[in-house]
Formats: structure tokens, C-alpha cells, sequence
């Protein structure tokens, strides 16, 4: 399965990944990274500008150009099967990527990660958040039961340290957590679902979208009722009139 994303036309800011990464390495000996979905590769250079001596990268689209790390840094796969790099990380990364694949395919994904780290760095689009190629937008915490499922437990204290620094890009603000592999997994406290401020009025504009394809599939299915139907032309007439008489005044 090749992912539905074109990196030419979104854009992921090597500053902000620059930023991020910082976060991620305080007070952790970090000597490898992979990331599953590495797009671009911007995190990936910036775990290498930060010292890290050996970085992975996989994703579902190919790519010749616009790389930020050597061409032979990154693999092609289909990330919605079961896939291994032959070895083990001290970081995975999989940073809005898992809204990219179909529900069926997290399972597989969460293996992946899980395969290769005991420290996950992990963010998807939540519900109605706007973007290519959404296919399976969840709250964080219903990703965090996939991996209390493996033995992972997890938090979010990344996201509320990010929270305000506006360097970094604003969904991975809102969705970003880490998982670590731990004994005493589950018994966390669950992943709190919010919505960032900046990230509003992406997720308001996708659930209007969706409210829209709701209603226009039932007009085409003919689920609503004929009084609406026999009041449509009537009310477009008015509503076109009175955008007529807006213009003319």
C-alpha cells in the first residue's frame, strides 16, 4: 500500500523539528533513532545535528529529492504490514503518521514501534483535524490502550512542555506523548483529549467538512424527508435572492 501524502505540497519546518528534537534528548543518552513515517527526514537531521550518531528513517512514499538526510538513511515500505529493521534503537519516532493508514493497519504499526525501542516518541491527528489523507484520526488515549497492550506505559508531558513554544508546529503541540516499555503498565492515568488553540480552527473546518459530506450523502440517498425536499428549491430561491439584493445595495 502506498500512503496517500505529497511532501511537495506539506511542508514540515526543519526549525521546528530542530526545536522539538531538543526536547526529546534532555537527560537521555540518545546514540540512535529511527523513525517510522520520516517523510522528509527533518527530525531525523535534527537528531543528527544534535549529536546523535546513527538515524533511520522508513515511509510509504518515495522520495529522490527535498531529503534532509543521505538517500540511503531511508527506506520504502508498506508501513501498513508487519516490517523490521534487524535491529534496535535507544528512540523510535512516529509523528503524525498513523492517521495516514487505515484503522486495520494499527495494530501492525504498534508492533513495529514496539519492535524496535523501549522509548516511543508518538503523535496522530485526532478527530476531524484537517489534513491529506486521513483515514483514522483518534484521541490519544485510544492509542495508548494499543500500547499498554504491549507492555508500553505512557505520557504526555512532552505535549504540555510544548504547549507554548511557537516554534514548534502546533499539531505535534496538541497530539504528541511518549510510550515506554514498563511493568506497570494500564495503570497510568489516561491521555487527556484537547484541543490546541492553534489547532482549532483546523479541527472545526474538518468537522464542518464532514457535517457536509454527512448531508450531502443524504440528500443523494434521498434519506431526507419530502417536506425538505419540496421546500429546497424554494429556500435556495430566497437564499439567492437575498445574496442579489446584498450585492445590488
Amino acid at each position: 500500500m502506498s500512503a496517500s501524502y505529497h511532501y511537495e505540497d506539506n511542508s514540515h519546518c526543519p526549525a521546528s523539528a530542530a526545536v522539538g528534537m531538543g526536547y526529546m534528548l534532555e537527560k537521555q543518552a540518545i546514540r540512535s533513532v529511527l523513525d517510522v513515517g520520516c517523510g522528509t527526514g527533518t527530525w531525523l537531521r535534527a537528531a543528527l545535528d544534535a549529536g546523535v550518531s546513527e538515524v533511520a528513517g522508513v515511509d510509504g512514499v518515495y522520495l529522490d529529492k527535498g531529503l534532509h538526510i543521505p538517500i540511503e538513511s531511508r527506506s520504502i515500505t508498506d508501513l501498513t504490514k508487519p516490517w523490521n529493521a534487524g535491529k534496535r534503537f535507544d528512540l523510535v519516532l512516529c509523528l503524525e503518521v498513523a492517521e495516514h493508514l487505515p484503522q486495520s493497519a494499527a495494530n501492525t504499526l504498534i508492533d513495529t514501534l514496539t519492535a524496535h525501542a523501549d522509548t516511543i516518541f508518538f503523535s496522530a491527528a485526532c478527530p476531524n483535524q484537517a489534513g491529506e489523507g486521513h483515514l483514522n484520526c483518534q484521541w490519544p488515549q485510544w492509542w495508548q490502550g494499543l500500547f499498554n497492550e504491549r507492555g508500553f506505559t505512557c505520557d504526555d508531558s512532552i505535549r504540555w512542555r510544548w504547549w507554548h513554544d511557537s516554534r514548534i508546529e502546533p499539531w505535534y503541540r496538541q497530539n504528541c506523548f511518549r510510550a515506554h516499555k514498563n511493568a506497570s503498565t494500564g495503570k497510568e492515568p489516561r491521555i487527556a483529549s484537547v484541543i490546541h488553540p492553534d489547532m482549532f480552527e483546523s479541527v472545526t473546518d474538518g468537522l464542518r467538512n464532514q457535517i457536509l459530506d454527512q448531508q450531502i450523502t443524504q440528500i443523494e440517498n434521498g434519506r431526507l424527508s419530502w417536506s425538505w425536499n419540496l421546500m429546497l428549491p424554494f429556500r435556495s430561491s430566497v437564499a439567492k435572492a437575498q445574496r442579489w439584493l446584498k450585492t445590488e445595495s
